[in-house]
C-alpha cells in the first residue's frame, strides 16, 4: 500500500538519482548483495543490544532493495538471474530479522517469531503462485500482486519492534494477522478474477 502511493515520488526524488550514481560502480546483483549483507548485519546488532545500529541497517537494507531493480532498469541490465537473486535475497533478509528478534529474547519471543515466520511463508507463497498464473502488467520483471502488507509496511513493523521492544509481542501479533489477511485477500481476488476469465459477462 505504501509503495503504491509513495513510490513515484520516491523514485523521482531519491531512487533514480541514487541509482544513476550507484550504477556507475555497482551492478544490480552487487546492490542486491549489499541489501542482503546489511540485513544479515541486523542479527549481531540486535543481539548485542545495538538497537539504533539495527534500525539503520534495516533502513539501508530496504534502500538497497529498492535500488537494485532501479539500476537494472536505468542501465538496461535486467536479467532473470537478477530477479531470482532479488527474491531470494529478500527472504534471507526477512529470515535474518526474525531470527534476530528470536535470539534477543527466545523465552518470550519464540512463539511470536514462529507465527510471524509462518505468516510470511504463506504470504510469499500466495504472491508467487498468483504471479505464476497472472499476466505481468507491472514495471517489474514479474507479475507484482499488491497487498495490504508489502515489504515497506513489514519494515515499518520491524522498525517499530526495534524501537519499542516492550510492545514486541503485540506488534508481532498485529503484523502476523495483517500478513495472513493479505494472503487471504490476494487469493480471494485471484479466485474472483479467475472466475471472470472462465465465465465472462455476456
Amino acid at each position: 500500500m505504501i509503495e503504491a502511493y509513495f513510490r513515484p515520488f520516491y523514485q523521482k526524488i531519491l531512487g533514480n538519482p541514487i541509482a544513476l550514481f550507484l550504477g556507475k560502480f555497482l551492478s544490480p546483483n552487487g546492490i542486491t548483495l549489499l541489501s542482503v549483507l546489511t540485513g544479515i548485519g541486523i542479527i549481531p546488532a540486535l543481539f548485542y543490544d545495538q538497537g539504533a545500529l539495527a534500525l539503520c541497517l534495516l533502513v539501508l537494507s530496504g534502500l538497497f532493495d529498492t535500488l537494485d531493480g532501479t539500476v537494472a532498469r536505468l542501465y538496461q541490465s535486467s536479467t532473470s538471474l537478477g530477479t531470482v537473486a532479488d527474491i531470494v535475497g529478500d527472504r534471507i533478509v526477512e529470515f535474518s530479522i526474525l531470527l534476530s528478534f528470536f535470539l534477543v529474547a527466545p523465552e518470550s519471543h519464540s512463539l511470536s517469531c514462529f507465527i510471524m515466520l509462518g505468516s510470511v511463508l504463506i504470504c510469499v507463497t500466495s504472491f508467487l503462485v498468483v504471479g505464476i498464473f497472472s499476466e505481468n502488467t507491472s514495471h517489474k520483471s514479474f507479475h507484482y500482486s499488491p497487498g495490504l502488507i508489502e515489504r515497506p509496511e513489514a519494515f515499518v513493523f520491524f522498525g517499530a519492534m526495534m524501537l519499542v521492544p516492550n510492545f514486541f509481542n503485540f506488534l508481532a501479533a498485529l503484523f502476523s494477522f495483517l500478513v495472513f489477511l493479505t494472503a487471504f485477500l490476494r487469493l480471494l481476488e485471484f479466485k474472483r478474477s479467475f472466475s471472470v476469465l472462465r465465465n465472462p459477462p455476456c
